[in-house]
């Protein structure tokens, strides 16, 4: 049978956030939620995943659209790209994190496209994605990581018998912003910090992130404690629109009679989950903006980095990125 052709499965489309988590706790590990679907459709046409039960998330208003308050702004896991790229709070106070959005994928994709489903998606590693039993997928091997490997999108940092990194590129932001992560499920609702919420592979091989079968992310609140900084992204890939990021970075910086304040930098793309720069923001706190700050912070960035055999590009790419998010 052809790749292409989906396996048969049960579809649920639940109106309300409380039958969709009845149907979380009913079936568990044996669910799929589906945001966009962008990622979900390609797991299914290629047949490297199934499920027997798939249940459609665009039914549920209040998954969607982006509140403020006076602690930040809340933002529904179901969230456009499109809408967060378009928001005009996003962009007066978060600009960082519609700059990001702007850049995903394309525009087709973007107006389907979640937040949720973007901060959630898996890996792209080529071995992982066409089925290969790689220690992810459930096996004994990391194909990226041998003499003949193809690895030039994979990690600078945190192997652990996987290579593979997160290809989200909001992660960053998120993490820069400091957000927190609403999780929900049957028993109740935790809340998790953006950068405890992805998670490497010397923690779970098989997820990238906390969330557990029977759980859901509804929202991500972001508090004013970044609102209205100077912010950064920048993002490099093979083309400009559809490829995922071979180094991204976000940065949100607060600066006073020259000098940086406060600071909080993170990279995409060059570890498992989204790397925070804290060495690079401990070293630039206090440091004038000019030059010789922004060549210390690069020389900083790449250190303790171990290429594999095809991306060694990425050390001087992070490097450049960091240098001219300094420049700014």
């Amino acid at each position: 049978m052809s790749k292409d052709m989906m396996p048969n499965f049960e579809l649920y489309q639940p109106e309300t956030l409380e039958n969709l988590l009845q149907l979380l706790d009913r079936y568990g590990d044996q669910a799929w939620p589906i945001a966009g679907g962008h990622d979900s459709f390609d797991w299914f046409k290629d047949r490297a995943k199934y499920y027997p039960y798939v249940i459609d998330l665009n039914g549920i208003a209040e998954l969607k659209g982006i509140q403020e308050d006076e602690s930040g702004i809340v933002i529904g896991a179901m969230t456009s790209l499109t809408e967060i790229e378009e928001n005009t709070i996003v962009n007066e106070k978060f600009s960082l994190l519609s700059q990001a959005a702007a850049r995903v994928a394309s525009p087709q994709i973007r107006h389907a496209g979640t937040i949720g489903g973007n901060l959630n998606q898996d890996t792209r590693c080529w071995y992982y994605r066409y089925g290969v039993d790689c220690y992810r997928a459930g096996g004994n091997t990391c194909y990226a990581d041998t003499p003949e490997g193809q690895n030039r999108e994979h990690c600078l940092w945190g192997a652990s018998r996987c290579v593979a990194v997160s290809p989200s590129d909001v992660a960053p932001a998120m993490v820069v912003l400091d957000a927190t992560m609403v999780i929900a499920s049957s028993s109740g609702t935790r809340e998790v910090s953006a950068e405890d919420f992805f998670i490497g592979p010397e923690v779970d091989i098989e997820r990238m992130t906390v969330i557990e079968p029977g759980e859901i992310l509804v929202s991500i609140k972001i508090p004013n404690t970044w609102a209205n900084a100077s912010f950064y992204f920048e993002k490099v890939a093979d083309r400009n629109t559809w490829d995922f990021p071979l180094v991204n970075i976000s940065r949100a910086m607060f600066v006073e009679n020259g000098s940086i304040t406060r600071i909080r930098m993170a990279a995409g793309a060059v570890q498992c989950t989204p790397r925070r720069l804290e060495v690079v923001e401990q070293v630039v706190t206090g440091s004038p903006v000019n030059e010789e700050t922004a060549e210390l912070a690069g020389e900083v960035a790449i250190r303790g980095a171990i290429p594999l055999n095809f991306n060694h590009f990425k050390i001087p790419l992070l490097q450049n990125l960091v240098k001219r998010a300094l420049r700014v």
